[in-house]
């Protein structure tokens, strides 16, 4: 049986020192009635596509945390390979190579560099992908009209 007493520990540790220590360009805010649950927004990073964007994030932390990684979803709508339509996303330290030595804010250090390098080669959207690979340029400019048409309200 797992020592829930140490796992909330970890938690409350990790979300004091993001509130104390925050990530530049993240806001990760816990959720009033449930500790394991963020609402997070991410400022799209400068010289991206997604540049000039607000894109907001929710990332539950499960029972089993850190054994298992968090779960993460976009609720903002963006065009992006890694991430699916349902704001599902393709990182492999959400999946295979999560360990518990990671922590929250390496997850969302993670996000924030995933939308500045996407990678169409490890999609999760295969008809973005499919564009990226075809038209990177164009893929480019149908990510910064999403950005601007969805990603502009809080």
């Amino acid at each position: 049986m797992a020592d829930t007493g140490a796992l909330t520990k970890r938690i409350v540790k990790e979300t004091s020192r993001l509130i104390q220590e925050p990530v530049p360009g993240i806001t990760a805010i816990p959720d009033d009635g449930n500790a394991r649950y963020f609402k997070v927004v991410i400022d799209g990073p400068s010289e991206s596509p997604y540049e000039g964007g607000k894109f907001k994030v929710e990332l539950f932390l499960p029972d089993e945390y850190p054994m298992a990684p968090p779960k993460v979803r976009f609720m903002t709508k963006l065009y992006h390979p890694n991430i699916d339509k349902l704001g599902r996303v393709c990182l492999d330290i959400l999946k295979e190579k999560w360990s518990p030595a990671l922590q929250i804010r390496t997850v969302l250090l993670s996000i924030q560099a995933l939308l500045s390098t996407p990678n169409p080669d490890d999609f999760l959207d295969a008809d973005v992908a499919e564009k990226w690979k075809a038209d990177e340029n164009g893929a480019k400019m149908i990510a910064r009209e999403w950005t601007h048409k969805y990603a502009n309200e809080l």
